[in-house]
């Protein structure tokens, strides 16, 4: 497909990048430590990290692991929200050479041995409230050799004693647990100042991350992301955003955990090589906490999904935060409503840009211009040095406007599945192109419009109805606070449309809502069934569990 879109990229944004002057992200890593030293890189729970600090704790971490015989590839798995200790063990593992494997806290035992094993991880940081969790795993895991546990407040000073005792003996947050030789993390960080390290040689195809895949549609696979795939969704994402921002001087919010790919790549790494500081925010789901915590600084940018940002502006203390710094929001992770994006703009008088990508790619895939001075409904304009086709079922590529399969190939597509050649193959053509499963289409000026899943397409007598355009109707009802659609069957004529919805007021009925949607609607798409409830599921990111209701 012609590269249509280059003509409309901002101003100073290349159309291809360079990643080759980065041998590594411990390249990146190291570069900035060093030019930031002094700066604030985290700030968690009032507390504040230097990047002179994070530099300093994370050779501990890698020299520690060194002198264990933890050798380069080695798999190392991560499970902790967001704290200092992330950011910490994350950076020290790649400075070792070593893959970091991911891991939600919220796993089951189950979901925590098939990621474990499957990854062959001989190594776990994890944060003591979950340590039960791989307790209940432990006797079907076959690599496992090194358990390190953290608490809460162990990097926070004397405020982190005040607080591991809270959440221990007064919320009781910490389930009993009993692991074999469990090595404390603060031991590690304090006493391997004086231990050699040796920083091992990295290139573009040592692999970096095992980032698992949410494994709503199946068992979860794990995508081998190289140092080279990191390196240059990094630059892609720096060149797209160097133009709105200021070395040294940014504040992003981290409302989403740092284990997610989006996050990972946005967040810690990206702004990681501006300089910016970086609020770690442990529990988004507290929403007025949230609010109190990022109401004290003066925060530049802020990502999130569209239930986060819905939740923002669902507060009355929200919009009443001083957003005079704000330069740009970006949204991802799930598709970005625009009743949810106008309001934004609204209360912030900042555009809501959105953003689109998957765990395959690193993830980013397009952005729109964050100078855009309107939401414009599409998921932004291909990354620079990335090719893009929209195909159909038989992978004829499709013109101009019409819908088809969206496909990828660039630096920032993944190596394949780890240990899984049957998966991969599946998921590329023989073009090299990676096809996404989503659906959607390129208009005249090179911006990408995403349609939908395409295996969550509502077939009605033989119509293609998607859901994000019923949700989007759905949503702009004044009373609607979330809403899902799915398709439930309907026999011989295929499905009807069945929507979820949280709503504001109890008031609000299902005649109500039907004849809202018939309004802006056809027929066929607007919903025959309302189920009410009080919440939607949703993964530790905020995405809204479609298949599980589906199911």
């Amino acid at each position: 497909m012609k590269k249509t879109w280059i003509t409309n990229y901002p101003p100073g944004v290349p159309a291809e990048i360079d990643a080759t002057c980065y041998s590594s992200l411990v390249d990146i890593f190291n570069q900035s430590c060093q030019k930031f030293a002094p700066l604030t890189a985290y700030i968690s729970m009032g507390k504040s990290l230097r990047y002179a600090q994070l530099a300093s704790l994370s050779r501990n971490f890698a020299a520690w692991l060194q002198s264990r015989g933890i050798k380069p590839g080695t798999r190392i798995a991560l499970m902790m929200p967001n704290l200092f200790q992330y950011p910490v063990c994350l950076f020290g593992a790649l400075r070792a050479g070593c893959t970091v494997v991911n891991c939600n806290p919220l796993y089951t035992a189950h979901e925590l041995e098939h990621q474990l094993n499957d990854s062959e991880a001989e190594v776990i940081v994890i944060v003591e409230n979950f340590a039960a969790t791989l307790q209940a795993a432990l006797p079907k895991l076959n690599s496992l050799k090194t358990i390190i546990v953290t608490a809460i407040g162990d990097m926070l000073g004397l405020k982190g004693h005040v607080m591991n005792f809270m959440v221990r003996h007064v919320k009781h947050r910490v389930p009993k647990w009993s692991l074999p030789h469990p090595v404390q993390l603060t031991s590690i960080l304090n006493g391997s100042g004086k231990l050699p390290f040796t920083p091992p040689t990295l290139g573009h195809n040592d692999i970096a991350f095992l980032q698992y895949t949410g494994g709503t549609t199946g068992v979860a696979k794990g995508a081998m992301l190289s140092h080279g795939n990191m390196v240059a969704n990094v630059c892609q994402a720096y060149a797209w955003v160097k133009p709105y921002t200021a070395e040294g001087k940014d504040f992003i919010i981290t409302a989403l955990p740092l284990y997610h790919i989006f996050a990972l790549t946005a967040n810690c790494l990206t702004f990681l090589m501006l300089g910016a500081r970086n609020l770690l925010i442990l529990n988004p789901r507290d929403v007025p906490a949230l609010v109190r915590e990022i109401g004290k600084y003066p925060f530049t940018a802020i990502t999130g999904v569209n239930t986060l940002f819905s939740a923002l502006l669902n507060d009355e203390n929200f919009i009443n935060l001083d957003f005079g710094h704000l330069h740009f929001t970006l949204g991802g992770g799930m598709a970005v409503q625009r009743p949810v994006a106008e309001r934004w703009k609204i209360v912030t008088g900042k555009p809501l840009s959105q953003a689109y990508g998957l765990t395959e790619t690193s993830p980013a895939v397009t952005i729109n211009p964050l100078d855009l001075s309107e939401f414009n409904g599409s998921i932004g304009l291909p990354l620079p040095s990335t090719e893009l086709s929209i195909r159909d079922d038989n992978g004829r590529e499709m013109v101009t406007g019409e819908i088809g399969e969206i496909c990828v190939k660039g630096p920032q597509v993944m190596k394949g599945y780890w240990n899984n050649p049957e998966e991969t193959q599946k998921i590329f053509d023989q073009d090299g192109f990676l096809h996404t499963g989503d659906m959607g289409y390129v208009d005249a000026e090179g911006f990408v419009y995403l349609v939908d899943r395409k295996k969550d397409i509502i077939i009605v007598s033989g119509f293609n109805v998607y859901p994000n355009e019923i949700e989007e109707v759905v949503a702009s009802h004044p009373e609607v606070r979330e809403v899902v659609a799915v398709g439930v069957d309907n026999g011989a004529a295929g499905e009807i449309v069945k929507v979820f919805v949280v709503r504001k007021s109890p008031s609000l009925t299902e005649k109500q809502l039907i004849d809202f949607c018939r309004q802006s609607l056809t027929a066929y798409k607007v919903p025959k069934l309302v189920e009410f409830r009080d919440e939607l599921p949703k993964t530790n990111v905020g995405k809204i569990l479609r298949r599980a209701l589906k199911a």
